[in-house]
């Protein structure tokens, strides 16, 4: 199946709503630290409902415990400064999709360290700054599994 990596991430109901994403497309999510909230934060709890049970989480102390997790996977950074629009690329069961926090992004190590193919970004209208964060996971996430003709993971 497919990785989502959320760095540094801020808002405990973005993060909710990413969790049960991830628990209904048998995605992994990765959470890098600090996070802005404790996992305990009731904002996070109810956006994920009841679904922090069936999801696999993993909370990584840096970004070097996560990449070195995630080292035999392909990496996609997902940014408004991509340089592919995300639904052009072929992706593989295993490849892994990291996002930055909601107020600044990824940082321009990470982002620089990937390469500009693998930078994605999801279009839209000119002027626009960015799509929320969990909007912007689903929207990937889908797309990825969409193109293994959404076999089960896990």
């Amino acid at each position: 199946m497919f990785d989502i990596i959320l760095f540094q991430p801020e808002i405990p109901s973005n993060t909710g709503n990413i969790i049960r994403l991830c628990a209904n497309t048998g995605a992994r999510l990765h959470l890098v630290k600090p996070l802005g909230f404790t996992l305990e934060d009731r904002l996070l709890r109810r956006a994920g409902l009841d679904y922090h049970e069936f999801a696999t989480i993993t909370v990584h102390e840096t970004w070097a415990d996560c990449a070195t997790c995630l080292k035999d996977s392909r990496l996609f950074a997902v940014s408004t400064k991509g340089a592919q629009r995300y639904d052009l690329n072929q992706y593989v069961a295993g490849d892994a999709f990291i996002f930055g926090p909601e107020t600044r992004g990824l940082p321009p190590e990470i982002l620089g360290s990937v390469p500009a193919q693998q930078r994605i970004r999801v279009p839209m209208v000119p002027g626009s700054r960015s799509l929320n964060l969990s909007n912007t996971v689903a929207l990937v996430l889908y797309e990825a599994w969409r193109q293994v003709d959404f076999e089960a993971g896990r």
